[in-house]
């Protein structure tokens, strides 16, 4: 890596926002849909949690967009923690960054005697496996208010049955990365090495290494999982609000 001179905050999240382009295709599009949804469907004061919120980049267009919100966001990055608090932080009290662990059972105690509005994601509930997974819906259903809204972006892979789509989706995005790489993107690895040499950083590498060395990817489970999911949790309605080949929107009503 040659770039390696400071940088402002938001400068880094918008190479953060390039890089996450180039490995989901129309992803303001996914982005756009979310916050339709929160606009025509919660007060124009609201407060959003921000589920492994990553560098703030999802929380951050919450509170552009609803000057009235207020966001916590919540992951358990230590890097990508620091940048999104030192983001978020130009919008004062709106926002609140917290550091908890979605695999623990009490993920969920900072969070005690706050009124949640709605629930988002994107990109970041894969890292679960699927009884973590019903495990943390099990926690929001307890915790959200009856009618309250959650919403997941992300990848959820065609299964068994739909193979030809399976192969058309991983085609169309390996044709998707090889054009924004093209066009200058960070891959992952970049944008990583990029962040860790900023001010401040590599202790937080490091302590991210021990954080993670045990957890390795796991499988993504399909559609039907996390829509079977949510109801067993205790969510009234789930459905989608959009899709592209397999990349979704997931949502749910308490």
């Amino acid at each position: 890596m040659t770039d390696t001179a400071a940088l402002p905050p938001r400068a880094l999240l918008e190479r953060w926002d390039a890089q996450q382009s180039a490995y989901v295709a129309h992803r303001e599009l996914r982005f756009q849909a979310m916050l339709d949804v929160l606009r025509l469907g919660l007060p124009e004061s609201f407060h959003v949690l921000d589920l492994a919120c990553g560098p703030g980049s999802l929380a951050d267009r919450v509170l552009r967009a609803f000057p009235q919100a207020r966001v916590t966001a919540v992951d358990y990055d230590p890097v990508l923690l620091r940048l999104a608090g030192d983001v978020l932080a130009e919008y004062g009290d709106r926002a609140t960054v917290v550091d908890t662990d979605l695999v623990r059972a009490d993920w969920a105690d900072p969070l005690a005697g706050e009124r949640i509005d709605a629930v988002v994601s994107s990109t970041a509930l894969h890292w679960l496996s699927p009884s973590q997974l019903l495990r943390v819906h099990t926690a929001l259903a307890g915790l959200l208010p009856p009618g309250a809204i959650f919403l997941n972006a992300d990848h959820l892979r065609y299964g068994p049955g739909n193979e030809t789509l399976g192969v058309l989706s991983d085609r169309h995005d390996a044709e998707v990365r090889r054009t924004a790489f093209a066009a200058g993107a960070d891959t992952w690895d970049a944008w990583y090495e990029l962040a860790v040499a900023q001010p401040g950083m590599p202790p937080l590498a490091a302590e991210r290494e021990r954080r993670f060395t045990d957890r390795p990817p796991q499988p993504l489970a399909p559609l039907h999982f996390h829509l079977s999911a949510l109801r067993t949790a205790g969510f009234a309605e789930v459905g989608t609000v959009w899709q592209y080949l397999d990349d979704y929107v997931v949502f749910a009503r308490r």
